[in-house]
């Protein structure tokens, strides 16, 4: 190695640079895909309880003893009015309380409306929540940029509505907007908040009131309720009690799985391409420790010859080779582990100040233990591979052949 130093480190460095881009790739696009994958998982519960409007499964004609055994064909069916409405609510939030499983449940009453600007009329969505479990599970007030959420506690006929709805109305807080229901009713509420979570559809038609206020908005009793959502402690389990939940209570369920899945694709694919990357990188760099190596042995012929003519084997030579390529492979991979992190450190303080996402103040790295482990692991094993031919190839010279040519 020293005989042959620059082209050792040249060797080194390859690997320290593969290294330290695996890492910094790595944890910059999963940190990525943590921030992108938050944005909406964050806001959406494991589990949610809603009533569906669909048609009914069973026809009265599939009930006839005189149809029983005939091919029916239904057409135009309309699907039945049960309503929104989550019958014995109650029950179903205290049997789901007592879930181990279950870390809280946040009941919620949704709300289509209409927020009266003048003569115009724009389409919205008012959700009436419960301020504190809301906010145990989904951390809304992160995303609250003017106001308090507890002011929807504290205080009657209140409302936070989001940046882009609060844009088109030209209201800040403070102001009264007026809210029309579909069924005509109107109320008057008082803006205590703006709301940002980052996501434009979000933004330009979500809004925030107590539940009891949502429920007056509708006309409705204190017990009614349209959707209950369950965080789990582990979200891999929700598809499963999602199932177990649509079954026992007669409601409809979705996973986060199921509402998320075009977000857990695109989180997939960027990983994907991510390894890619990294992983190529380390390739290059072992076929830069192969060419070097495979270099050293038509130069040190004479020497390997000598070895061998003065007792030493195959093996012993094959050895000799197989080290090089592992010293090179392990300095240059911790190096690389040091640069990487180093990087990725740097990337983490340079400011990512953007309006549509208020809760991010620096670029997103993710520092999971597994990618250090990973990169070390792989420059091992690509720069032992990347020596060993060299190693097999130096192990089989005869050295009779050489000497007699010298």
């Amino acid at each position: 190695m020293r005989a042959r130093l620059k082209q050792s480190v040249i060797a080194g460095v390859g690997v320290t640079f593969g290294i330290a881009m695996f890492i910094t790739l790595l944890g910059f696009m999963n940190g990525l895909n943590t921030l992108l994958d938050g944005l909406m998982l964050n806001r959406t519960p494991h589990v949610r309880l809603y009533n569906e409007i669909k048609p009914s499964p069973v026809q009265p004609l599939s009930l006839s003893k005189d149809f029983k055994n005939h091919v029916n064909f239904n057409r135009s069916v309309k699907p039945k009015d049960r309503g929104k409405e989550i019958y014995n609510s109650k029950a179903i939030i205290a049997q789901l309380k007592n879930d181990k499983r279950v870390i809280d449940v946040a009941p919620k009453v949704t709300a289509p409306v209409f927020f009266n600007t003048g003569s115009i009329e724009i389409t919205g969505v008012v959700n009436g929540i419960d301020v504190n479990a809301e906010e145990h599970l989904f951390k809304l007030s992160d995303y609250i940029i003017d106001g308090n959420l507890q002011d929807l506690n504290n205080e009657n006929n209140t409302i936070i509505i989001g940046k882009g709805l609060s844009e088109k109305m030209m209201v800040k807080n403070g102001d009264v907007i007026q809210i029309t229901t579909l069924k005509g009713g109107m109320i008057g509420l008082r803006i205590v908040g703006i709301s940002q979570i980052g996501i434009a559809e979000f933004d330009n038609t979500m809004s925030y009131t107590s539940l009891r206020t949502a429920q007056i908005l509708l006309g409705e009793s204190s017990a009614y309720i349209t959707d209950i959502q369950v965080k789990l402690t582990d979200i891999s389990d929700a598809p499963a009690a999602a199932k177990e939940y649509r079954a026992r209570f007669g409601t409809d369920a979705v996973d986060a799985q199921t509402a998320n899945s075009q977000f857990e694709t695109g989180s997939k694919v960027r990983s994907i391409i991510s390894y890619a990357v990294g992983i190529t990188l380390l390739i290059v760099a072992g076929f830069g420790i192969y060419n070097i190596l495979n270099m050293m042995i038509y130069e040190k012929m004479d020497s390997i010859a000598i070895l061998k003519a003065t007792g030493f084997s195959g093996n012993d030579v094959k050895w000799i080779f197989i080290s090089l390529s592992l010293i090179i492979g392990i300095v240059g991979g911790l190096f690389g582990l040091l640069f990487g992190f180093a990087l990725s450190s740097i990337i983490d303080m340079i400011p990512f100040e953007t309006e549509s996402l208020p809760t991010i103040k620096t670029y997103p790295i993710d520092y999971k233990l597994m990618y250090y482990m990973i990169g070390i692991t792989f420059a091992i094993v690509t720069t032992t591979i990347a020596g060993l031919f060299p190693a097999l190839k130096a192990s089989k010279i005869d050295p009779v052949e050489i000497i007699r040519g010298k």
